[in-house]
């Protein structure tokens, strides 16, 4: 298997170490593990592309590149590029230092990677590690990712390979798993959650003067601890478990055509 890995926290991130492990492993003695990631941190970039100016990319090792760009712009590269002549048959995105649970995913430049791969019709999962006060001053926040990151992948795998050729018509699924803000020893468990909400959080800005004079607005993240829908990711995560979650490119509200068409007919 060759598996074309990416991140939003730069490639010196220590959760991209964590991949790297998982990512050999999978593609074992005879398969290649190619690392196209941001030459700088990238986090909450989303789904953004250089389209307006050029990314350059540098070679740091063998199959190791850093690219001056987004997560997107890493699979644009290691796709078209790095990997032209024998493409990846797996993009792996993280290991994210965070969760990107609930309304994070909208914003999470891990999940951009994935959402690029799947547009490119390659099968991809992004991978987060949820932190919290249970496992943020172990020696390995990362513990629970490392630990059953490959369980978790195979398995996705096998049903992602057991669905209906069909399925991935229009928008191929991708997949967004996240790992509990706990030690490995403490998971209770792998459970397939649906996209959830935290309650009254949200992302806001606080300002700061700088000593220039100047006026500057920082940007915060809301309560990682609030409650959420009962039997979403977030939710399921705080209470121990890894999520996995089915995703597509597909903003549309199904739920609101048959509405929206009655009100314009």
């Amino acid at each position: 298997m060759r598996i074309l890995i990416t991140n939003d926290d730069g490639i010196n991130a220590p959760g991209l170490k964590i991949l790297e492990a998982i990512a050999q492993e999978l593609a074992g003695p005879d398969g290649e593990v190619w690392t196209v990631a941001p030459a700088f941190e990238q986090s909450g970039v989303g789904h953004c592309i250089s389209y307006t100016h050029p990314t350059m990319i540098a070679q740091m090792g063998e199959r190791r590149f850093a690219a001056e760009g987004s997560p997107a712009d890493c699979v644009l590269a290691g796709v078209h590029d790095v990997m032209a002549d024998t493409p990846p048959d797996l993009v792996l995105s993280g290991v994210n230092r965070g969760n990107n649970s609930a309304e994070n995913t909208l914003y999470s430049g891990t999940i951009g990677a994935a959402i690029e791969a799947a547009l490119q019709g390659l099968p991809a999962i992004a991978l987060s590690q949820y932190y919290g006060p249970d496992n943020n001053a172990i020696d390995n926040p990362f513990e629970a990712a490392a630990q059953y990151g490959v369980e978790v992948i195979r398995k996705i795998l096998a049903s992602d390979r057991a669905a209906d050729p069909g399925d991935q018509d229009r928008y191929r699924l991708f997949y967004n798993v996240n790992f509990p803000p706990v030690p490995a020893d403490a998971v209770k468990g792998i459970t397939v959650a649906p996209q959830g909400k935290r309650a009254n959080t949200r992302f806001s800005v606080t300002p700061h003067n700088a000593p220039s004079g100047r006026r500057f607005l920082w940007v915060r993240g809301g309560d990682q601890r609030a409650p959420a829908e009962t039997g979403s990711d977030a939710e399921r995560n705080l209470d121990g478990y890894i999520s996995v979650t089915p995703m597509r490119a597909d903003l549309t509200a199904h739920d609101a055509l048959d509405r929206l068409k009655d009100a314009f007919a």
